[in-house]
């Protein structure tokens, strides 16, 4: 006969002092973040959702809201991060609910973030919070870092004929036939090869700042996009303090027409030139080098992301659910980023 052991409060207490003394970052997040700062946006969407009193009353918002930043910081499935909110007690703590408290399931949280989705929210969520970081005096300055990064979804399995007629921007007849089979095809996502690599999916395309290592505006697209064609739209969205106007970029963004548009929008280039007819040591390969160490700034952010958040990969279907995976990732990022300033006093 099994015998189980009552949990009493002094217990629980204890294991989480245990867990602060590791250090629990979690609880570091939770410290520095004013969550209530995201609550009228969320609001916002879903005043024009709910048309009925009527039935359950919904979770808070923001613990449902930190249910998402969780499943961004850990690259976790519906499923698997509903799972961990019941069974870790950091996990439980961040969200402040307790051992008798119920979580919410899987399409509870899929329902709160497709609301989210359909009511364009998370990008304005990322700029509430721009402008929050920008209020704490950590705003844009010493220029803007600019770059992309593959995020691959999971793999469709297509005939040729099917993919021709997708890379067309059409949808296959035989999608069509079967309703179910077309809810379950991505026919935003594209093939792109990269150092000899296959990969199937999205961009992420950023534009961080140079001093705080901040991603300050994003855009997404599929990953067969170019690079350069998103970096007037990146610039655009930033906000960037001062005179001080400077683009670190590699060479796949420089040609000529790119540096005479930027000129005239008042940015001095410090883009990557390409080196074809310069030899190691000339004066444009030392130049490069100069401007590489700091534009590769930019690949700590996608590293932070691979290290410590799991892996960039996303699950969904669509861009537009693919905007939302993705521009979460960024603001989860940023937390983080904000958080790690304000520890180690590098603002």
């Amino acid at each position: 006969m099994e015998h189980f052991i009552q949990t009493g409060f002094f217990d629980l207490q204890n294991r989480y002092e245990a867990l602060s003394s590791e250090g629990d970052p979690l609880e570091k997040l939770d410290k520095v973040i004013d969550w209530k700062l995201f609550l009228p946006l969320i609001n916002r969407a879903f005043s024009r959702e709910r048309k009925s009193e009527a039935g359950r009353k919904p979770y808070n918002r923001i613990l449902m809201f930190k249910l998402l930043i969780l499943q961004s910081l850990y690259n976790l499935s519906d499923n698997k991060v509903c799972f961990q909110a019941q069974d870790r007690l950091s996990f439980m703590r961040f969200l402040k609910i307790g051992l008798s408290e119920k979580v919410p399931d899987e399409k509870t949280l899929w329902s709160f973030r497709e609301v989210l989705t359909k009511g364009k929210v998370i990008e304005k969520l990322f700029m509430k919070f721009d402008e929050y970081l920008s209020a704490q005096g950590l705003e844009a300055s010493c220029g803007s870092m600019v770059d992309a990064t593959i995020v691959e979804v999971p793999k469709q399995r297509n005939s040729r004929e099917d993919n021709e007629t997708i890379k067309k921007g059409e949808t296959p007849k035989s999608f069509e036939k079967n309703e179910n089979r077309k809810q379950q095809k991505d026919v935003d996502a594209r093939w792109m090869k990269k150092n000899g690599e296959n990969y199937y999916g999205y961009k992420n395309h950023v534009n961080a700042d140079v001093k705080h290592k901040l991603i300050r505006s994003y855009e997404v697209s599929s990953a067969a996009v170019h690079d350069s064609h998103c970096l007037l739209g990146l610039l655009e969205k930033a906000r960037e303090s001062g005179n001080d106007k400077k683009i670190w970029a590699d060479n796949a963004y420089y040609s000529q027409a790119m540096e005479k548009q930027l000129g005239e929008m008042g940015y001095a280039s410090r883009m990557i030139q390409r080196n074809y007819d310069h030899p190691v040591g000339s004066d444009r390969d030392r130049e490069n080098h100069r401007r590489s160490k700091i534009r590769k700034r930019v690949e700590h952010i996608f590293g932070f992301m691979v290290n410590s958040m799991a892996g960039k990969m996303i699950r969904g279907i669509g861009i537009v659910r693919a905007e939302t995976k993705i521009g979460l990732k960024n603001l989860t990022y940023n937390l983080c980023r904000y958080e790690q300033i304000l520890r180690l006093g590098v603002a």
